[in-house]
């Protein structure tokens, strides 16, 4: 078991090292229009929602610090107005760490409870793991929210839900009323294997909890922004959903029989979606592990 602990935190500590090392001058940030007034921006880091119209702009998550002059061209050609508002998804840095630049140039940034307090915390050096520091007072959201919380703003309606304990435990959905348009940060990997972050209140059950509320709530026009990989349709969240759903189960019918965590990752439940799911994000071997400690936590 601790041989595949150490191999799936090392895996994330390169990654996130590689986005250090990062060359951002080669970063290019892709503008697409979802409907009228609102945009889903690409780059590095999580999938940027957008809404402009005269009020300003609202931003749903930054993506990564050393991009944000990017960031803001890219949000000059769509509008004349300052970003007023960001709403984090979550807390982790590929998606808040803009905050600190949006913040100081007078954006309002918004999140769930746990986003402040986990961003106010950072998180301890673990075995293979680098700390993340605690980050600035500008970089915090201002405004926090238990359950739910709506802006009005451009003549859009923008409700913000939390889904508990789904990729982390601060996680938000935010539907834009009316526009039939839903991001979903990192609840949804569109393609490919998801992060769930058990250290940070993440679990199995939580990410398929909430993909039955957001099918729920879509229908065949929706269009799905996820915080990775391309914009989805209802349909694409479904297949993800029968993904997670059967690995899930696969996973705790081993853990039903007594197996261990390093047996689990050797039994290989996930073989059947690797050749759909395997080819970016987590490797099989890190939703496995994921998924087997969601279910059977320390």
């Amino acid at each position: 078991m601790k041989r595949v602990l150490v191999g799936t935190l090392l895996l994330l500590v390169a990654g996130a090292a590689a986005a250090q090392g990062r060359d951002w001058s080669k970063v290019e940030i892709g503008t697409h229009k979802l409907a009228d007034g609102i945009y889903m921006l690409t780059g590095a880091g999580g999938n940027i929602g957008v809404s402009v119209g005269e009020d300003g702009i609202v931003l749903i998550d930054d993506q990564y610090a050393p991009i944000t002059p990017k960031i803001q061209a890219a949000l000059a050609a769509l509008s004349d107005r300052p970003a007023r508002f960001v709403i984090n998804t979550h807390w982790h840095g590929d998606h808040t760490g803009g905050n600190e630049n949006f913040g100081k140039a007078g954006a309002v940034i918004v999140a769930h409870d746990n986003v402040r307090r986990r961003l106010e915390a950072g998180r301890l050096a673990d075995v293979g793991r680098e700390a993340t520091p605690p980050a600035p007072k500008a970089a915090l959201p201002v405004v926090t929210f238990t359950s739910d919380v709506t802006v009005h703003y451009n003549g859009q309606e923008l409700r913000v839900t939390h889904m508990a304990r789904s990729h982390t435990d601060g996680d938000s959905v935010i539907e834009f009323r009316g526009a039939n348009v839903i991001h979903m940060g990192d609840i949804f990997f569109n393609g490919f294997y998801p992060f769930i972050d058990v250290d940070s209140g993440g679990s199995v059950d939580g990410v398929i909890a909430t993909a039955d509320r957001v099918l729920a709530m879509a229908n065949e026009e929706t269009k799905i922004v996820p915080g990775h990989g391309k914009l989805a349709s209802r349909a694409d969240l479904q297949r993800y959903r029968e993904m997670l759903a059967a690995v899930r189960a696969n996973v705790s019918k081993l853990i039903a029989e007594g197996k261990s965590l390093e047996e689990t990752v050797a039994a290989a439940p996930t073989k059947d979606f690797d050749a759909a799911w395997g080819t970016g994000g987590r490797t099989p071997e890190q939703i496995t592990a994921a998924i087997y400690n969601s279910l059977k936590p320390k």
